[in-house]
């Protein structure tokens, strides 16, 4: 073949849409040698367990953190609502998708984390998307930790505005960009409650303090606390007695309430504004009728049952401990959330494996996700994991993690 046909065909290569795809092959490597960890099949679930394949798993992965998604009371909540209103609005909260049901949710949402309104969403990514795109404008700045959850930064992205970003919990570093922007230019400060592959809370107390002399507004995404933190599991808002210094809360419905959506709360006008110009919320369908109910019922059992908050700390209390005492490096998890650390990502996959092999259920997590060099397994716990179930985990992780040179 000639030097022209190659440059031709080189240069037809370039200009091919799909190019990167074909050239796109880790995924299969992973697969081929058996170390892919994600989409991932299961075919049954009682939510501390799993079916894959026809083998039982300790479900240590999920964000189910009060234990939730099979109660029967919430299943029933599910289904009645569903014969009442149908499968699905089948159009936009903004034209013929808002029902009775979202108006009482926002407004239990409201009290809920004391604020004077609340707006729903389909996903907990479309709020945040939604949020910030709308409030930040052109020459207006929003600051992120640099562990934020990808749907804040992508709001932020979007949003047209100034993005920055500060060391991760370094309130110095963020008082030096407050300073560099200056107390003249309108700010967003929105950051994590509590950070969902660290297991860390954010310094909140210290970021109000910092942002006070600049006017600065703040968000607090509260996807991973709510339900977990806060003496009635209002989140690290309430955990940190931060209600009134924190402008807007951000929440899910897909961890600690057993289903799929998101909100928004604050001051009435703002959620007002937000309803009437956030487009991931004009443009989506709404919320399904038996999705609203779920949460709702959810919502009502985390108010009138705190022993199970109670009982996922303790849990969480144990496994940090004991983990640590393994060998374990568990980073700074203050949460249920446990990460175990290991740095190389094929190492991290090998571990992975071998846990999913002997029957435990975990999420790898390697770059962007977390920093390189960073790799990692997550662990979550739910309110209602066994002390039997419990113990079976720390075996396999004793056996697994001395055979894989991670502890001694």
């Amino acid at each position: 073949m000639s030097a022209k046909t190659q440059a031709a065909r080189a240069k037809s290569e370039d200009v091919d849409l799909f190019q990167k795809c074909y050239q796109f092959t880790r995924a299969a490597q992973a697969r081929a040698v058996g170390l892919y960890p994600y989409f991932i099949p299961i075919s049954g679930s009682e939510g501390t367990e799993v079916r894959i394949d026809g083998k039982r798993l300790i479900m240590i992965g999920s964000n189910n953190y009060m234990g939730l998604t099979h109660d029967p009371r919430v299943l029933e909540a599910a289904e009645r609502a569903a014969r009442r209103y149908g499968t699905g609005c089948t159009g936009s909260r903004f034209l013929n998708g808002t029902l009775d049901l979202h108006e009482k949710l926002e407004a239990a949402l409201a009290r809920f984390v004391k604020r004077e309104a609340a707006l729903v969403f389909s996903t907990g990514y479309q709020a945040n998307l939604g949020t910030i795109s709308c409030l930040v404008g052109k020459e207006e700045h929003v600051l992120l930790d640099k562990l934020d959850h990808a749907s804040i930064v992508d709001g932020a992205r979007m949003s047209g505005g100034k993005v920055v970003r500060y060391r991760h919990n370094d309130m110095d570093d963020l008082t030096a960009q407050l300073l560099k922007i200056g107390a003249d230019h309108p700010v967003l400060i929105a950051v994590d409650g509590m950070f969902s592959m660290e297991g860390d809370m954010c310094r909140l107390p210290e970021l109000v303090k910092a942002a006070k002399p600049f006017r600065a507004r703040i968000m607090v995404d509260e996807a991973h606390s709510l339900g977990v933190c806060g003496l009635t599991g209002a989140g690290v808002v309430e955990h940190f007695e931060r209600i009134g210094q924190v402008d807007l809360v951000m929440g899910t419905f897909s961890k600690s309430f057993a289903s799929i959506g998101g909100f928004i709360a604050g001051e009435a006008p703002v959620i007002d504004f937000i309803k009437h110009h956030a487009r991931s919320m004009m443009f989506s369908a709404s919320m399904p009728p038996y999705a609203v109910a779920t949460v709702g019922k959810c919502l009502e059992i985390i108010q009138n049952e705190p022993e199970r908050r109670e009982r996922l700390w303790a849990i969480a209390r144990r496994m940090k401990r004991e983990l640590a005492a393994l060998g374990f490096n568990t980073g700074h998890s203050e949460t249920p959330v446990i990460p175990i650390i290991i740095g190389d990502s094929h190492l991290t996959f090998r571990v992975w494996r071998e846990l999913f092999d002997a029957g435990v259920f975990t999420n790898p997590v390697i770059a962007p996700a977390v920093p390189e060099r960073g790799a990692l397994l997550r662990t979550s716990y739910m309110a209602t994991h066994t002390d039997d179930q419990l113990d079976e985990v720390l075996s396999i992780f004793e056996v697994v993690g001395k055979r894989m040179g991670l502890i001694g």
